[in-house]
Parts: structure tokens; sequence; C-alpha cells
């Protein structure tokens, strides 16, 4: 009977062992199914060059919304283009601030590691490497320097970064850390295995007195230490050098697999700040530490969205994407020994307390990244309207193109609009008040304006003509004027909200200053001479001129808070939708004599195959929702399921032109989910053609929102009905209030046009002249 017991107790044994096994791997299983930032690939875009943009990125390996990036260089010192995806050779790992290859980098330095004979040199140091050999994600990257037998890799924190470099046996093993040009000194201090200094390089858009301090620590002491000198003057056994462009080598002994590691923060306040800065974000952690908090950064961000589809493509193109909004804009404070919030302004050179942000074209990102922002971030939102007060009370201005500090770069009024759909939408924190004066000022102020791009170019004109003319030397002068009457709509809704209806009234008459540019002879927007007439002769098809990166085809959709009068202009729905149609079924013709060249932004509209529809830009990028106003949603779906699966994927030749601090990635995050913010500054979303079978919105009021897309396939694109909490929902445009809610959205999708759902005049979304 013992025996039986024993039999019965062993079997018991066995077959838990085999539960909790078959559990452990159903675990593992499952989070490896819900890592989510291994679906990303920050190689996504880097296929890139000066005259075809796919996306003109470089692998940020960054938390997000971090202070200091890094990223591999293959190109030289100073290159917008940092990491070109058919290059071959690494000439080190660098920190990096770069928003975009136009706009360039400001506060860089790198790592390089050699062996054998000493090369510090950029183009002498340069290693072959293979991306077979390369790993890429958001919290790591490692890369194998062929030529030295050496794996580099590097994992960051918002502040601060850990290296490891895996050595083969030698002798001669070297790590130099380069300080870049315009202006930097190293000091390397062994008995501490120390590498301490600053960098100045810069772009534009700093004061007189900007430094990035770095403070570098290594785990393994220094058998040699050089540095070099202005043009690249080697200084032999030395700890010390200061010019326009210096540099640190420490050298050692290494056994084969042996891992030397760097510990490295940076700070534009101090020596000691950046000191504090490592100290606080990595401190005795492992390289596996920091890597794994890195990674937990990111899952807590994209988590936030969760999708459930069989389409493993598809979502790797929505995370990589995601990933990309969640970049910039980026931090520019600090925390002090007393961890008070406080920065460095690129401004007046002072360090102040409170929140600041960079590295930012609002041209670009007013359009869906901030309207992310306040769908997904409010609190971080807050914190950035914050920035936006300090940037107004230090340089007396706010922002419109950042990097650090203003950049004359762009055109618009774009902080409007942020700003308003921000306090609109609820934000907390913001400093209201100063905020609206700082509206007020860019329209109405134009001396004393730092760069061109800041305020309002031609604000005279503006406001006295309501339009600024074409033959007065102001170049890109339409464009000009549609964005600043679109601004005068976003600041005449904030004033109305806070009931100021002097200034309400006001800026709701001048937001119809759009319709002084319509031509009704042709039906598209025209620059318009001082003396009241149309410039001539016309092409419709010039880019630039009295356009912005676009023509008259492109900027003419750029009525974003009044669709409705637009169409009236156009003689009515018919006419509209002809007129939609017209951009798609026309050839890619182009006149680019205003550039005197064929401007990439050009070529990658020629390429695509959607006629004159440029999506690779900004300014036509909501056009196609716009069949919604002309009771036409289907042409919508069909478009909008054209542009997600034809011109992004999650690949170096993934998007279709410049990614631009996340504008063109958020187009993709909120398509994909079924709907996309046409106006900035209204309550709503318009609904295009959902990807995806499931998705789940987190919200950080803690509200979950689901939408959900029955018999969705490649070919069931068009809806066919809705539901809204289980109600019929016949609206083409969806309700800020219903998602922030929590709730459910679901869509019926099929192969063919329900052109009856969403078809009544009530069903279409907000226009000023309608609503």
């Amino acid at each position: 009977m013992k025996d039986f017991f024993k039999y019965i107790t062993l079997l018991f044994a066995i077959t838990l062992l085999s539960c909790n096994k078959t559990q452990n791997k159903q675990e593992n299983t499952e989070a490896i199914k819900t890592s989510l930032v291994d679906y990303v690939n920050p190689l996504m875009g880097t296929d890139s060059e000066f005259s075809l943009s796919n996306g003109n990125t470089y692998p940020a390996i960054a938390t997000p919304w971090g202070m200091n990036f890094w990223t591999p260089m293959t190109s030289k010192m100073g290159d917008g283009w940092t990491y070109k995806y058919d290059e071959y050779k690494i000439r080190g790992i660098k920190q990096t601030h770069q928003p975009s290859p136009w706009i360039n980098d400001y506060a860089a330095f790198s790592f390089m590691a050699v062996t054998g004979d000493l090369k510090f040199q950029e183009d002498e140091r340069a290693s072959w490497f293979s991306h077979k050999a390369e790993t890429v994600k958001p919290n790591h990257y490692s890369v194998y320097l062929a030529d030295y037998d050496v794996v580099a890799e590097v994992t960051p924190t918002e502040r601060a970064a850990h290296f490891k470099f895996t050595f083969p046996k030698s002798d001669e093993s070297y790590i130099m850390l380069d300080a870049f040009f315009k202006g930097s000194m190293v000091k390397i201090i062994p008995e501490e295995r120390k590498i301490i200094g600053y960098c100045r390089n810069n772009s534009g858009g700093v004061p007189d007195n900007f430094h990035n301090y770095f403070v570098a620590e290594f785990d393994k002491d220094f058998e040699i230490n050089h540095t070099w000198n202005d043009d690249w003057k080697l200084i032999e056994n030395s700890t010390n050098s200061e010019g326009e462009h210096v540099g640190a080598i420490i050298g050692f002994k290494t056994k084969k697999g042996e891992e030397v590691h760097v510990k490295v923060a940076s700070s534009f306040i101090s020596l000691e700040q950046a000191q504090l800065n490592l100290s606080r974000e990595i401190g005795a952690d492992t390289f596996e530490q920091t890597k794994e908090k890195a990674k937990q950064a990111w899952e807590k961000e994209l988590n936030r969205i969760q999708i459930e589809d069989d389409n493993i493509d598809n979502i790797r193109t929505f995370y990589s994407s995601l990933y990309r909004v969640l970049l910039f804009p980026r931090k520019f404070y600090e925390f002090d020994a007393d961890e008070n919030v406080v920065h460095y302004s690129p401004y007046n050179g002072k360090v102040l307390p409170g929140y600041m942000f960079t590295d930012n074209g609002f041209w670009d990102t007013f359009r869906a990244v901030f309207p992310f922002f306040n769908m997904m971030y409010p609190e971080l939102n807050g914190k950035i309207m914050q920035g936006l007060a300090n940037t107004y009370k230090e340089s007396g201005w706010l922002p419109e193109w950042a990097s650090p500090g203003h950049r004359d770069c762009m055109i618009g009024s774009n902080s409007a609009p942020i700003i308003s759909d921000a306090f609109l939408k609820g934000v907390k924190e913001m400093d209201v008040e100063v905020l609206l004066e700082a509206m007020l000022k860019n329209a109405t102020v134009s001396e004393g304006r730092p760069v061109n791009s800041v305020g309002r170019a031609g604000l005279e004109y503006y406001n006295d003509l309501g339009y600024v003319p074409y033959n007065v030397g102001i170049n890109e002068n339409a464009a000009r004027t549609l964005e600043y009457a679109y601004a005068d709509f976003t600041i005449a809704k904030m004033a109305e909200k806070l009931g100021k209806a002097d200034i309400a009234e006001k800026y709701y008459k001048q937001s119809m200053n759009y319709k002084k540019l319509f031509d009704p002879s042709t039906n598209w927007m025209r620059g318009k001479n001082k003396e009241g007439d149309f410039q001539s002769p016309f092409n419709p098809l010039k880019w630039g001129d009295a356009f912005t990166e676009g023509n008259s085809l492109h900027y003419t959709w750029s009525v974003f808070h009044d669709i409705h009068g637009l169409m009236d202009l156009m003689g009515g729905k018919e006419k509209f939708a002809s007129k939609l149609d017209e951009v798609f079924e026309m050839p890619p013709s182009f006149d680019a004599s205003y550039y005197g060249f064929t401007i990439h932004e050009i070529r990658e509209m020629q390429i695509v195959n959607m006629g004159n529809y440029a999506h690779g830009n900004q300014p036509i990028q909501h056009m196609i929702y716009l069949y919604n106003y002309a009771n036409k949603p289907y042409k919508a779906q069909e478009k909008v399921r054209e542009v997600l699966t034809k011109l992004y994927s999650a690949t170096p030749d993934g998007y279709c032109g410049d990614e631009d601090n996340g504008q063109t990635s958020a187009w993709y995050v909120f398509s994909s989910l079924g709907f996309y913010p046409v106006t900035p500054g209204t309550d709503e979303y318009v609904i295009g053609s959902p990807l995806f079978d499931k998705v789940t919105l987190h919200l950080e009021n803690g509200n979950i929102f689901d939408i959900t897309s029955k018999n969705n396939t490649t070919k069931n694109f068009y809806i066919q009905s809705a539901t809204l909490n289980g109600q019929q929902y016949e609206n083409t445009f969806l309700k800020f209030k219903d998602i922030q809610n929590g709730g459910s959205l679901q869509f019926n999708m099929g192969e063919n046009p329900n052109k009856s759902w969403g078809s009544n005049p009530e069903n279409i979304p907000f226009s000023l002249s309608k609503n």
C-alpha cells in the first residue's frame, strides 16, 4: 500500500512539474508575443539621400522623448545624413540631437573602438560593417566592427548611455572620444578611469555660452592616454586638450572576449550636472540592467495601443511608426540635486526653473503629432505647453522651428493650433493667459522677430489686405495666408472658450481670409498681387513660388477649419469631389522652375503612381479625408487604405518622403486606427478605413477605447456600417469625448462601397461655415 501511495505521489509531482513547465512555456510565449519593442525597426526610413527621401531618418537609440539620442555614424562629422543604410563603414557611435538632416545636429560627440595600429582620424578609423552583424532596437544597438574584431554596443537612458565594447586578444586596444568641431575640450583622469569635457558644435539657434558637458566612466584602467588637437594633431601621453576640434584616446591590453564598459552622461548646464545625471540614471547598473530599463520604458508606451491582427507586417509598420511619434519633441530639461526641474535656456543662455522641450518643426507636427499627444498623452503635453510659455518668457516669442533655439525654417504661425488644441482638449497645467498673449503677439506684432520663421512674415499686409501679396518680395505668400487664416481660427476658438468675445469675433472674421486667394476661374488657390489682381501667369502645377514645398493642387485644401466654405466656393459637393478626384487622376506633372532643379519632394510625388497626390510632404496629408465633407466617405476609405498599405512599410525605404519629427508616422498611426485629426482646434476626428481587426487604446485617464473591424481584409476596406457603444453610428467623424470616455467603436467592413453610410448632411464633419 505504501508503494501505491509513493507511486501516486510521484505521479502527482511529475504531473505538477509538467503543468508548471507548460504554464511557464505559455507565459514565456505570451511574454514574447507581447514584447512590442521587437516589432520596431529603427532602420525604417534610413535608405535616404539628398535627392530622394524614404524617410530621412537615422536609427535613434533612445528612450521616449529622451534628452539625448545615440546613433551610428556612416557619414562624416557634420553630415546631416549621418547614417545611410547603403553605406558600409562605421566611424563611431555618437550622441545626437538631430531632428532632421535639413536642420542638422548639435551637441554631438562620439565613441569608437579600434585595435592594432592606432587610427583615430575619422576616415582612417572607419570600420567595415554589415547589416547582417548589426542589431538595431530602440533600446539597444550592436555592431561588429570587422576591421578591429570588436563588437560595439550601446543602450540609452534619458540623459545618459551605457556602452559595451567586446574586444579580441590584443596588446593594442583603444577607445576614443571624438568631441567634434566648432569648439571642444577633453580631460582624461586616469586615476578615476574617467574622461570629462564639452562640445559646442551646432547648426545655429544657440546662445554664445552654449556647451554640452559630458562625463564618461570606464571599468578598466588606462595604460595609454593620448589626446588630439586641431587638424588631427596627436598629442601623445597627454591628458588635456582644448581647441576647435579635439578628442581623447585611452588604451590597454585585452583578452579575447573581454568586455570594457563605458557609462556616459551629458548636461547642457555643467559638468557637475552631467555627473549627477550619470549617477542618477545609471549608477551601479550593469549593461543588461540599463538595457532592460530602456526596453521597459518603450514597452510601457507602446503598450498604450495594443493591436490584434494576423498581418505581422502591418503590426511592425504600426509600432515602428509609433516609435517615431514618441521621439520628438525632446526633453531639454534636467533635474538638479534637489530634484527640481531646471533647464539651460537655448534662448537667453541662463539656467532657469521649469520645463523646456525642443527639436520640433510645428509646420509639420501641428497636423497630427500634437493631436495624438492630446488624445494619448495630455500630461506630457501639459509639460510641453509649460515649455512653450517658458520659451515666450525667455525669448519674447513662441517657437515655430526650435533646434535647440529659434531656427529660420518653414512658414506659418502653427504654434497657435498646437496651443489652442491642447487648451480646448482640457490639457492641464497650461499658463493660458501667457500663451494667449504670445499667440496674439504673433498675430499683431512684426517688429523684433528673431528669425523670419517666428511670428508672421508679411503681417502688416495680411492684417491690412487680408492676405500676403505675391508681388512684395515675401516668398511662399499664398501658403502663409492660408496658414495664418487657420491660425486665426484656432485663436478665436481659444478666446471664445475663455469668454473673450471681442477677440474671438475678430479672429473668426480673419479666419475667412482664405477666400481672398480663391480663384473661381480655375477653382484653385492662387497668389494675389498687392493691387488686388491675381498673379499671372499662373500654373497650378508650379511648386514653391506662392506655396511651400508644394503647388496649388496641394495647398488649395489648407482650409482645415472651413471645408464646407471651400466647397461652396467650388460650386458644391460634386464639383468639390471632382476636384479631389482630379488630383489623383492626373499624371504626376510638375513645374520645378522656382527651385531650379527637381527637389526631392517632387520626385517622391512623381514615382508612387498616385497622380499629383504628394503624401511624402505634409501640406496634403489631410486631403484624402475631405471626401467625407462631400458625403463620399467611401472614396476616402479607398484612398486611405491604399496609402496605408502602399506607401509605408517597416523597411529602410519604408516612407514615401520625409518623416519629419513624427508627423508622417502620426498620419499612419491615426489612419490605421480608423480616423484622423483634420482640424486641430475642434473636437472631431474624421473617419477613414481602419487597418486592424482590433485596437485597444489605454487612455491616460484610465479608460479604455476599443476599435473593432469585422470582416476586415485587404479587399474589404469599405465601411458597411458602424456602431458606437452598441448604437448605430452614421457620422463620418468621431468626437474627442467619445474616445476619452472609453467605449467601443465597431466597423463592419466589405469589398464594395456602401454609398449610403455617412451620406446625410448631418453626418459631415465640422466646418466653420456650417457649424
